[in-house]
């Protein structure tokens, strides 16, 4: 029998516009409040990853940071330089490369390749209340979308996997 894997793919949350290059914009003061929020709503629907994907931009980098905290638990953190300004199908290619032994794996990205990540790899319905359409029209900043993956990492594919929830918390 396969074994389901999960995909949680977080939005970072809200940034700050400073003068500085993208890749070290900072979260505003409400991305902070929001990360923090869906860290806790990760930890109350128990929808906690084993490894951590998260592009190295500060503001992907600081929304883990509050994250991590509220989950209770220590996740493997990888640093992955491919994960900023990736392709969808780049991302696809970096969970695959995810070993078997993790279950519960997370993506923090950015919009709008985590949105077209997404909705490229989701069936053509998903989650209730209107999951899929929400996340269409908009993947907010500190958003969360949470997807079964059936098989292996190594067998990703678009279309295989269901959409099984789209949240936006905030702070």
């Amino acid at each position: 029998m396969t074994q389901q894997r999960r995909l949680i793919v977080l939005r970072h949350a809200k940034a700050d516009w400073p003068d500085v290059p993208d890749e070290l914009r900072p979260l505003a003061e409400r991305g902070r409040a929001d990360a923090a929020a869906a860290g806790r709503w990760l930890a109350e629907h128990e929808v906690v990853p084993e490894r951590v994907l998260c592009s190295t931009a500060v503001r992907t980098r600081q929304t883990w940071e509050l994250v991590e905290p509220e989950l209770g638990g220590a996740p493997e953190l990888v640093l992955e330089p491919r994960a900023y300004r990736a392709e969808p199908d780049e991302l696809v290619d970096l969970l695959r490369e995810l070993p078997s032994v993790v279950r519960t794996a997370m993506l923090v990205g950015h919009r709008p390749e985590v949105q077209e990540l997404v909705l490229g790899l989701a069936r053509g319905s998903g989650g209730g209340g209107g999951a899929l359409e929400r996340l269409r029209e908009k993947f907010s900043t500190a958003g969360i979308a949470v997807l079964d993956v059936p098989g292996e990492w190594g067998q990703l594919a678009p279309g295989r996997a269901e959409l099984t929830d789209y949240v936006v918390p905030r702070g």
